[in-house]
């Protein structure tokens, strides 16, 4: 089954006008379910807001426009937890084309509060999630995580793990030297988890260079550093036989990536408490 998925890398109002980005989004689900959409995927923290105090929340508002226009829009925003101590979770959510609650991931990764504070953008005590919940669709089940998760392999195997499929992975903002080793790692995740992992960001004017993908695990079926609306054609066939079969002697003339490796012919569970052999001590301040 084909379904589309539209990436949108916007040119976001920054942070003290995050408010203003709320109508753009709106916009944005209608011209993607005019164009077909089954999926629209927003950047992290896309509409907002980006600081404590939280001065709006955008899910009701999303939530509303993706049951209007049939499609599920994935955004990002922040969970107050809070006010006078500034603490909040960072949130990836995914609305429903039927109106149901919408999915909530909390981020898990790194230790807080020091990647959200003290910069020109976000500025909250962040504080981690511990769950990886995988949310059912009519097209297959999905996973949610974030930004420099990506560098964390353990972020999108727990989902991988737990069923998910389609990994939507929404990133912050431009990337500068980190451009390259982030672009290859969103495609390594979609190889080792065999996933079709979709990410995109914010560019706060054209000069900036986005990251835009729809990565699956033998090929990148999008990209694009530009600001705008792409719509891509996703099928996750060729995933789900990728996973249902198994490496073999001269698999590489038909595979583009290793079959079966979230399976018993790879997996050792056993051996997982061997990979942490002890606690880890060492966390943020």
């Amino acid at each position: 089954m084909t379904f589309r998925i539209a990436v949108v890398q916007p040119i976001s109002h920054p942070p003290g006008e995050a408010e203003r980005n709320l109508s753009d989004a709106v916009r944005w689900i209608e011209r993607a379910a005019g164009e077909g959409a089954n999926f629209i995927c927003f950047p992290e923290t896309y509409p907002g807001p980006w600081r404590m105090p939280a001065t709006f929340d955008p899910t009701a508002a999303l939530a509303e426009s993706a049951a209007k226009h049939g499609v599920h829009a994935v955004f990002g925003t922040i969970e107050p937890i809070d006010v006078k101590a500034a603490t909040a979770h960072n949130l990836i959510v995914m609305a429903y084309p039927d109106g149901r609650a919408p999915a909530r991931y909390r981020r898990t990764h790194p230790n807080g509060p020091w990647i959200y504070t003290g910069g020109r953008s976000w500025e909250f005590q962040y504080v981690a999630g511990n769950d990886f919940p995988v949310f059912d669709t009519a097209y297959g089940k999905v996973g949610l995580a974030m930004c420099s998760e990506v560098y964390m392999p353990e972020v999108t195997r727990a989902l991988a793990l737990r069923g998910a499929e389609l990994i939507f992975m929404p990133a912050g903002i431009d990337k500068n030297r980190l451009w390259a080793t982030w672009r290859t790692l969103i495609w390594a995740r979609a190889i080792e988890n065999l996933a079709i992992v979709v990410t995109t960001q914010n560019l706060f004017d054209h000069s900036q260079r986005g990251l835009a993908m729809v990565a699956a695990p033998e090929e990148i079926m999008f990209e694009s550093t530009a600001a705008g609306l792409s719509i891509v054609d996703v099928s996750l066939d060729r995933v789900r036989r990728l996973r249902a079969s198994r490496d073999e002697v001269g698999s590489s003339a038909a595979c583009g990536a290793k079959q079966g490796v979230l399976g018993p012919q790879w997996q050792r569970p056993e051996l997982y408490d061997a990979i942490y052999p002890r606690p880890l001590h060492e966390a943020a301040e």
